[in-house]
């Protein structure tokens, strides 16, 4: 199957040398190019991609928003940022938005396709070198949500009732937080890719989460994982 990819970046060089580096691999098609976050919304929406390559700082609306916006309108689509810039506040701003992956320019070709295929798959994908960044986020939202707080009406949306994770679940989950993706949760439990592929989809089917960073950021809400160990 073919990945179809949208590429979101104000700079045209940018845009073209990414188009022959994806357009290059036999599984990867860019299906559409912007210049700008309002068309990147718009071409997003009409050409349902399987995966949204998005710049943060561009002319008319910015990556973060219009992040924001795509995930708000098709909250399934992965939406994985690129780009040169990698300070604290736009990392942040970027996961609040709802983005899959935050990755750096500086990536390597083979890596930007691999990246690309964990994305399309469901894995969330952060770059290493602000990995630990992205958690410590995750840990201050988390510690933000378990504020007491007058219950919300018409329910308690991330606190809703769930299906208790399973030992093994709950392992996969911990992994998960540190982007290791299927391949490494494999290794590491030295258990098959498949079997981690079927944990992974229970997870996300028992948190009632779109995708691998929003699983993360919803156990952590709920208290399911010791981040302080």
């Amino acid at each position: 199957m073919t990945i179809r990819v949208l590429l979101v970046d104000d700079q045209e060089l940018i845009r073209e040398g990414l188009s022959i580096i994806l357009n290059a691999e036999p599984d990867i098609e860019v299906v559409g190019t912007a210049a700008d976050g309002r068309e990147g919304v718009r071409l997003a929406t009409a050409l349902r991609p399987d995966v949204v390559l998005m710049d943060i700082k561009m002319p008319r609306l910015d990556g973060i928003e219009a992040t924001r916006q795509i995930k708000t309108a098709l909250p399934e689509m992965p939406v994985v940022i690129l780009t040169t810039y990698g300070d604290d506040e736009l990392i942040f701003a970027g996961v609040r938005a709802g983005a899959s992956g935050y990755l750096l320019k500086d990536i390597g070709r083979q890596q930007l396709a691999a990246a690309v295929r964990g994305a399309a798959g469901g894995e969330a994908q952060i770059d290493p070198a602000i990995a630990g960044r992205v958690l410590a986020e995750f840990k201050r939202l988390a510690s933000l949500e378990r504020r007491p707080a007058a219950p919300a009406k018409g329910g308690e949306g991330d606190r809703r009732p769930i299906e208790a994770l399973t030992q093994r679940e709950e392992t996969i989950l911990g992994l998960m937080t540190e982007g290791l993706t299927n391949a490494g949760i494999a290794a590491r439990l030295h258990l098959t890719e498949g079997t981690v592929k079927n944990h992974v989809s229970e997870i996300l089917r028992k948190l009632q989460a779109n995708d691998r960073t929003h699983a993360v950021v919803l156990a952590i809400k709920r208290g399911l994982l010791d981040l302080d160990g």
